[in-house]
């Protein structure tokens, strides 16, 4: 007997997977997306752990594929347990550390166990990490990847034109970073990705929300937020301390000097990171093609329920469940 899983199920018309995320998008409600920090851990409890804090207000899980070069359970053994207990999760695959062999066979594997949601990365170098001496693989890149697995999906063929008996129903993402110069070249990039196969985002930090409405400006100019779904990547700050040295050590997050010094005028800085987060949730929301949120919470994933419960972006979703007729749809 087959038993399918939660994400197992006919894929709705006009849809590319069965998946819960797809389907909340496409239903123009306002996202919520975080990231759970795998463990270092074969104890599947400590995967579960961090899963439940989330699952409350999160509409899918992003199982982060060694982030930062450094080592982890792995994001496809995570999103294997994640599927086991029900929830929705987004496969993250690197480019960094495997080939395009290994690659294929990975999507195969994970929409087999009933993973929805794929998201496509170049991969952070090894000299960032752990492991400085491991060989880096490269073989494909962001874009690349995004162009293979649409092949497997819409062609139903791997790269090397063999035939694929059942292609993987998989809703496919990319990374973006508006908070980077060039600016003027990051709507261009992020049009290169759509183009690729991208039909949803999920976005580097945002803590200039100023920075993030020019670049939804030149985004909306460009029509590609009618081309996908954009997350915009949010999480608290500890302290001070915590925002200078992610400035300073994490490649790509902007961080104003003004929400530095907001935090060290605080009594409370872990307290005050996290209503700075609650306030940017509420600013981002009312930008116009921003789809959803997509939180890091690293080490803080405890709060997550209450940043978002705060931010008042679940209240719209009540109004979907009161206005819901008997098959759970929108009356």
């Amino acid at each position: 007997m087959i038993i399918h899983g939660p994400e197992h199920r006919d894929t709705p018309p006009g849809h590319s997977s069965p998946g819960r995320l797809e389907r909340a998008l496409r239903s123009g409600r306002f996202v919520v997306t975080a990231e759970l920090n795998p463990p270092d851990s074969a104890n599947p409890e400590d995967a579960y752990a961090r899963a439940l804090v989330l699952s409350e207000v999160c509409d899918a899980i992003n199982a982060t594929d060694a982030s930062g070069a450094n080592c982890h359970m792995s994001s496809m053994a995570i999103c294997a347990l994640l599927t086991r207990a029900g929830y929705s999760p987004v496969l993250q695959i690197s480019c960094r550390d495997r080939n395009r062999i290994a690659i294929q066979g990975d999507v195969l594997g994970a929409a087999a166990m009933g993973v929805s949601n794929i998201l496509c990365l170049s991969g952070d170098g090894v000299q960032t990490g752990d492991h400085p001496e491991a060989k880096p693989v490269f073989d494909l890149d962001s874009t690349s990847l995004l162009q293979t697995i649409r092949t497997m999906r819409d062609d139903g063929q791997f790269l090397s034109g063999r035939k694929i008996t059942t292609p993987p129903k998989v809703f496919l993402g990319a990374a973006a970073n508006p908070f980077v110069p060039p600016f003027d070249w990051r709507p261009l990039r992020l049009a290169k990705k759509i183009e690729a196969g991208a039909q949803f985002i999920q976005t580097q930090y945002c803590f200039d929300v100023p920075m993030l409405r020019t670049y939804m400006e030149k985004v909306r100019d460009m029509g590609l937020d009618e081309k996908c779904f954009i997350l915009i990547g949010i999480g608290p700050l500890a302290s001070a301390r915590t925002g200078r040295w992610i400035r300073s050590n994490v490649p790509g997050v902007h961080i104003p000097d003004s929400i530095i010094e907001r935090l060290e005028g605080a009594e409370d800085q872990k307290k005050e990171g996290r209503q700075i987060c609650i306030e940017l949730i509420q600013e981002v929301k009312e930008i116009r093609g921003v789809a959803g949120i997509h939180v890091m919470a690293y080490r803080q994933e405890e709060f997550v329920s209450e940043i978002i419960s705060a931010s008042g972006v679940l209240d719209y979703r009540t109004l979907i469940r009161e206005s819901a007729g008997p098959t759970g749809k929108e009356s």
